[in-house]
């Protein structure tokens, strides 16, 4: 089962990487506001895991530098995201002393917070 995990894994990091979105576009001003504010969050995360990858697309997309963390390896971030989080799932977007889990949610969260001018 971990075999099968890893080609899966693998394969959608290929598929990530070869479709990747392009990165979205800001004034120098703006973007320099908005690192400002990403500089207290941090996204909890397995580098193959599907809904961390969702999530990172739309990063991407939307031109958040937001710090990751990947828990998979690491198990000092593993026991945070337990200990301070409260549950060990991925992704999580932690915003200060605030924890948030589930992709849909972080995706919508991040949407509005964060929109790119058309």
């Amino acid at each position: 089962m971990k075999v099968l995990r890893f080609i899966i894994g693998q394969i959608l990091l290929a598929l990530d990487f070869l479709t990747r979105p392009s990165l979205g576009k800001r004034s120098d001003e703006e973007q320099t506001k908005v690192n400002e504010q990403l500089k207290n969050y941090s996204l909890y995360q397995f580098s193959a895991c599907p809904f961390c990858i969702k999530v990172r697309r739309v990063m991407r997309k939307l031109n958040l530098p937001i710090e990751l963390r990947n828990a998979n390896t690491d198990d000092e971030l593993k026991a945070e995201l337990k200990t301070l989080g409260g549950s060990s799932k991925v992704p999580c977007l932690r915003i200060g002393d605030t924890w948030m889990y589930e992709s849909n949610d972080i995706i919508k969260y991040l949407e509005d917070k964060f929109p790119i001018s058309k």
